[in-house]
């Protein structure tokens, strides 16, 4: 499968997440995740704005809002993400992708508004299922884990049904 000139390799970046996911368990014998650090970033801005409702919360009680590896990994993400972007032909300071703007019109709020209820909907399914797309699709699968084999189908069937009801492909 040929990429498009300029972009990361999509074989080299698999390979340099399994590589990070191999170091990340023998250095601190932890998953590469990323859903828990969402939810103590939650709960340090719960903190800055409503500390002692935060705290009563029986999640924070067992899993504290504070600042660890997973949390300094989102933020590693985001930096990587702009690296690649930077140093690929992919940068683009667009708000609204042409084929969203093709589907659903050139509506900045429209889609903010879906973006921000795709990531409720995603945050409450990690929480319910007991990790994130990362942390099943990634450490999991590479771990033999038979439950995240079956949340990494679930995964991909989403996706792809998503992506025809919206698009229509």
């Amino acid at each position: 499968m040929q990429h498009v000139s300029g972009t990361w390799s999509p074989y080299l970046v698999g390979m340099l997440i399994g590589l990070l996911s191999m170091a990340t368990f023998y250095f601190s014998n932890k998953p590469l995740s990323v859903s828990t650090a969402y939810a103590r970033l939650a709960g340090l801005l719960g903190n800055l704005f409503y500390r002692e409702h935060t705290e009563n919360l029986r999640f924070y009680q067992d899993t504290k809002p504070k600042i660890e590896w997973g949390v300094m990994l989102v933020l590693g993400m985001l930096l990587g993400a702009f690296i690649a972007a930077a140093t690929s032909s992919d940068m683009t300071t667009a708000w609204v992708p042409a084929l969203w703007e093709h589907r659903f019109g050139p509506y900045i709020s429209l889609r903010l508004g879906m973006a921000f209820v795709g990531g409720a909907i995603m945050a409450y399914g990690a929480r319910l299922g007991g990790g994130c797309t990362s942390g099943h699709g990634i450490s999991g699968a590479l771990q033999l884990s038979v439950s995240s084999w079956i949340a990494l189908v679930c995964f991909f069937v989403a996706a792809v049904s998503t992506a025809h009801l919206l698009y229509r492909l």
